[in-house]
């Protein structure tokens, strides 16, 4: 073939589809984050937060959530009033941010295993926001309580049990989050590594664009068609790789929040190194 045959046959050639994210919505970078569209919570300390935050956020402790959650009690009259007292009413889009990504994602994942339909993170947290120099406000922000709602909780936690259950039918679908060195200390039966870092730029602590994370997702033989299970040491790494999962299609995602805290303190769970 010669060099005018090749390259006509280069400019006709239909370029590679590119890759996107199968829910790009869920990601909101910092420079499209307003009060208008969103409700706007800071999951940072409460003196973080006083420093200076995004204006018209709101600081949200939800310390008590995830220990109602961890005792399998987070049921529907849970969600109905706590999530009347934090000011969310049905209709709204919420948006979470921390200066910890694992905060920021455990939040937004308690906020979908409520029932909350349409619930964000700012990619790269308060660390990008500052990054891209957008405007920071000290004026303290609470949101009134609004007219309880039935919030429908959704089936994104799974308990001991159940995990015990998928463990000892080698089913797959079980990823841990943790370290090299965690996960090779003791596991729960069958589970895949894939740290939760590893969805993430380690420079600015964005997410993966959607090549790079489908090639992650391909490399460790992740069926995002398939159900999956994410676990780390608490819930909150887990939860980090929970979104990246859903954000690239996958349609069942659980965490077992109480995680290898819960599950390696138990003499009887099966386990393997």
């Amino acid at each position: 073939m010669n060099l005018i045959a090749l390259t006509t046959l280069l400019i006709l050639a239909p370029a590679a589809e590119a890759k996107v994210y199968a829910v790009p919505t869920l990601l909101v970078e910092p420079a499209a984050v307003t009060t208008k569209t969103y409700t706007i919570f800071d999951t940072r300390t409460k003196a973080k937060y006083d420093e200076g935050h995004i204006p018209g956020a709101t600081q949200l402790n939800v310390a008590n959530w995830g220990k109602t959650i961890n005792a399998e009690k987070a049921d529907a009259a849970f969600w109905k009033k706590e999530l009347a007292a934090a000011g969310v009413n049905s209709k709204a889009v919420v948006l979470v941010y921390s200066d910890d990504i694992r905060d920021m994602c455990r939040v937004w994942w308690m906020f979908k295993l409520a029932g909350v339909g349409d619930a964000r993170v700012i990619n790269g947290g308060w660390k990008a926001y500052v990054a891209a120099k957008q405007p920071i406000s000290k004026d303290a922000v609470v949101l009134p309580n609004v007219e309880p709602f039935d919030w429908k909780p959704e089936p994104r936690f799974i308990s001991k049990a159940e995990v015990v259950k998928l463990a000892e039918a080698k089913s797959g679908g079980l990823l841990d989050a943790r370290s090299a060195t965690e996960f090779a200390g003791g596991r729960v039966p069958g589970a895949t590594a894939l740290e939760w870092k590893d969805v993430l730029n380690p420079d600015t602590e964005k997410f993966l664009n959607p090549t790079e994370l489908d090639a992650l997702m391909v490399k460790n033989n992740v069926k995002l068609d398939k159900p999956c299970v994410t676990y780390c040491q608490g819930g909150g790494r887990a939860a980090v790789l929970a979104f990246a999962l859903e954000l690239m299609g996958a349609k069942n995602v659980k965490n077992y929040h109480p995680s290898w805290g819960e599950y390696g303190a138990d003499k009887d769970t099966p386990k393997e190194k």
